[in-house]
Order: structure tokens, then C-alpha cells, then sequence
């Protein structure tokens, strides 16, 4: 089944874990540390009390990590990357529904793929911005770099996982998540050892 049609199947659960596990993964584009996105998942693991806890935190993350405008995208594929992971932030919905979820959801996987694609070093192929994105999400994964690939992994890793165990799902979800944010933060810094 492609991320499409999983994205499309998940329940708000689903769609809250999915979006909030992209923007962690990216969380070092953002100069977050790991546990900032915490509260966020702990939100998710309490159906009840996460529903008045989600737009709070999510304005909380928002203060400690948003540039109000947005940073400078600039020519860099670094520049452009943080500027998906900030507009991903930004775009995280402060009321819990199914609709602001799966659109979010949908931004943030996209996104996601996009900085993958741009920070990936072997990613000559990977060009084409959202709309190559869209088409990995479509299941069309042929010349897929390596980082894209491992990204769409998880993603729909993430979404298969909460599927079948709901909140107890989102234990393992997390796990995924961790390890392709330390993934990225290697990328990035060896990105930027390269620069120096």
C-alpha cells in the first residue's frame, strides 16, 4: 500500500503521529534539541487530556523554535531544507481535528521527503521538488536516493504501526522517528564539516 493510501486510511491518531513524526525528524534543521517535541507525544498517548493539551504545546514548540517570518530560504539546499522544516512548524494545526491533521500530515510528509531529497549527497536524481515527492508518496520509487528512501520508510512504518496498535503503536513510532533524526543530524553535520 503506497503512503498515499495509508495517509488516507489513518484514523486522527494516525494522521497526528505521522505529521508530528516528520517535523521531529527534522527537529535538527530547527535547533531543537531531541526532547522538544515531547510533549506533543505525550498529547497523543493521552486521547482525552491530549485533546485541551495539543494546541497548547504545539504553540509552546512553536515560541521556542517558529521564525515568525519564516528563515531565508537562500540558493543553499541547507537554506531551503530549514525553510520546509520551519513552514512544516508553522503549518501544525493548534486544534486537534481530522482535517487540520491530514492536511498537516500531508504538508509535513511531503516536506519531509523534499529535505531529504535536498540534503541527500548521492540525490542527483532527486529533483523536482514536491512534485517528485508526491510521486514516492504514489508509490513511484524507482531512482530513489537513499535518504528519500529510508525517510519513506519510516513514514509509512509510522503510519502502520499506529494502525495496528493505536496508542500503544506510538511507543515504537517514536523509536523510528528517534533514529532518523540522529540520521539527519549526522547528514547535517556532515554537511556542514564539508562547508567548513
Amino acid at each position: 500500500m503506497s503512503l498515499v493510501e495509508l495517509t488516507a486510511r489513518a484514523d486522527e491518531l494516525g494522521l497526528a503521529a505521522g505529521g508530528l513524526a516528520c517535523l521531529d525528524r527534522c527537529v535538527p534543521l530547527l535547533g531543537g534539541d531531541d526532547e522538544i517535541l515531547r510533549p506533543l507525544w505525550a498529547s497523543l498517548a493521552e486521547p482525552e487530556e491530549g485533546f485541551r493539551d495539543w494546541g497548547e504545546c504545539v504553540e509552546q514548540v512553536r515560541a521556542k523554535l517558529y521564525v515568525a517570518d519564516g528563515p531565508e530560504g537562500g540558493a543553499s539546499a541547507e537554506g531551503e531544507a530549514v525553510a520546509l522544516a520551519h513552514r512544516m512548524l508553522g503549518a501544525a494545526p493548534a486544534e486537534r481535528t481530522a482535517a487540520n491533521l491530514r492536511e498537516w500530515a500531508d504538508t509535513c510528509s511531503v516536506a519531509a521527503l523534499q529535505i531529504h531529497g535536498l540534503l541527500d549527497a548521492t540525490a542527483r536524481a532527486e529533483s523536482g521538488g514536491a512534485a517528485s515527492a508526491r510521486d514516492r508518496r504514489e508509490g513511484r520509487t524507482q531512482d530513489m536516493s537513499p535518504l528519500v528512501a529510508a525517510e519513506l520508510r519510516r513514514q509509512v512504518s509510522v503510519l502502520e504501526l499506529v494502525a495496528a496498535h493505536g496508542p500503544a503503536g506510538l511507543r515504537q513510532a517514536r523509536e523510528l522517528t528517534t533514529e532518523g533524526r540522529r540520521v539527519l543530524r549526522a547528514v547535517v553535520s556532515r554537511r556542514a564539516r564539508g562547508r567548513a
